[in-house]
């Protein structure tokens, strides 16, 4: 996974000319101008895109655990893996602009979230634990883009551990795996989502400590 911060911290250290409309670089690197409809952000408009599809798959055989269920799985694993890639293609192709800044974690919460939902409206999972990790992810985003975009945060492990552990958990509990190989499947898959909601709300209050004492950053 890649770190949010870097990709944003890349635009400060950018010599090329900024993204202004759909006009500009969309896959080559370079210095010109950069298309807000380059590469790296096609990809992350595509996992936003993504998730409502999976969410339909889901629900269309009733929320059983059919084929459209194993379909809607993989669709998500493949979605949640281009993760990384978007902002690793912006900084290498020099692509970064501002708008995939802002939609690359939106990107993130998106697919994650939806899936949660998901589950909990088959009834596979409670809804405590969909307010409790969305409430986290939702207020943390709305802190860093409104209130403290004047800080500079450093990146934390804990916050790269976190999204690729939420990605490995609701992977685990969207492919009915059970189905093959039984019940303990179901035990493995809480012990991984209340690992999830543990390091969430860890990583949640360590952003917020960090991020008032974070000295503010000058233009």
């Amino acid at each position: 996974m890649v770190s949010k911060n870097s990709r944003s911290s890349s635009v400060a250290e950018s010599s090329s000319t900024p993204a202004s409309g759909f006009r500009g670089r969309v896959i080559s690197a370079g210095d010109t101008q950069v298309s807000n409809a380059n590469i790296a952000n096609i990809i992350t408009a595509i996992r936003i895109l993504v998730a409502p599809v999976f969410l339909w798959m889901v629900f269309i055989d009733g929320g059983e655990d059919g084929v459209w269920r194993w379909v809607a799985a993989l669709l998500f694993i493949a979605a949640i893996a281009t993760d990384g890639i978007d902002g690793a293609l912006a900084r290498q192709r020099n692509l970064v602009t501002t708008s995939g800044i802002l939609l690359d974690p939106i990107a993130d919460k998106v697919l994650i979230g939806g899936a949660l939902v998901a589950l909990a409206l088959v009834s596979d999972l409670p809804w405590w634990v969909v307010v409790v990790i969305m409430t986290r992810e939702i207020g943390i985003t709305l802190l860093r883009f409104f209130v403290l975009a004047n800080r500079v945060i450093p990146a934390s492990r804990g916050g790269k551990l976190k999204t690729i552990l939420q990605a490995i958990t609701v992977s685990s509990w969207l492919v009915p795996t059970w189905v093959l190989l039984g019940d303990w499947v179901g035990v493995l898959n809480w012990v991984l989502m209340g690992l999830v909601i543990v390091i969430t709300l860890v990583t949640g209050v360590d952003y917020l400590v960090k991020a008032f004492r974070a000295p503010e950053s000058t233009p």
